[in-house]
């Protein structure tokens, strides 16, 4: 058993005996790895969001909140490809590692079986397409944060700049872009991901600001049928 497959498989086991425990030593016997393997993978889905809690003492051991968690869920295996396929277009964006986490925590309520047939379909579906550019993590928490960033950023006319700016929202699209109030222009202004060079979050608190379409300087078009998030 590989470890995907066995981390599928020890939330499914904590579930089916929840809220009793299961101590590590009989979930390595029963996966026929280590306990310090079991550790890691228990570690690794607690940080995952799995509501996987330690019970000390002789009877003790691991166990799973059945309370927080929900029973296998009925998704096929074409649609659980739909679903990737949705996330995977959000590479490059500020939310491709929450995108990634979702498409996790799918699969692990679904039931083992479809998790098997969603990997023997998924190996016939291929995404053809230039690589999206990467975007740092400093960004992709910039609203969550709600903290100012500095920025070093390169105009449309080439021109490099360090701004302070108070994160406001994103807009989204072939292009996505920061909206932010900026420091140095005192206005709102938005930023697009790619050119920005550099990003720093800073320990500065920074309260909602709200604005208005009229107030960015970007071409009002681009906004139409576009969601704005965190506005």
């Amino acid at each position: 058993m590989n470890r995907t497959d066995r981390l599928y498989a020890l939330v499914e086991e904590l579930r089916a005996v929840a809220p009793r425990p299961r101590s590590a030593r009989w979930l390595a016997a029963r996966f026929e790895v280590s306990t310090r393997t079991v550790e890691r993978d228990l570690s690794a889905l607690q940080q995952s969001g799995v509501p996987i809690y330690a019970e000390p003492g002789r009877t003790g051991g691991y166990a799973l909140d059945r309370s927080h968690t929900l029973p296998p869920v009925n998704v096929t295996p074409g649609e659980a490809i739909a679903m990737a396929v949705a996330l995977h277009k959000l590479g490059g964006t500020p939310f491709e590692e929450a995108a990634r986490a979702a498409l996790h925590k799918l699969l692990a309520v679904m039931p083992p079986a479809e998790v098997s047939a969603t990997r023997d379909l998924a190996e016939r579906v291929y995404m053809v397409g230039p690589p999206s550019t990467p975007v740092p993590r400093a960004m992709a928490e910039a609203l969550t944060a709600g903290r100012a960033l500095r920025l070093v950023y390169l105009d449309k006319q080439g021109v490099q700049s360090k701004r302070v700016v108070e994160p406001i929202g994103y807009v989204g699209g072939v292009v996505w872009y920061l909206l932010a109030w900026c420091r140095l222009r005192d206005a709102a202004r938005v930023f697009r991901l790619d050119r920005i060079l550099d990003v720093d979050q800073l320990d500065d608190p920074v309260q909602p600001r709200k604005f208005g379409r009229d107030q960015l300087d970007i071409p009002l078009d681009l906004l139409n049928g576009v969601p704005v998030v965190g506005s």
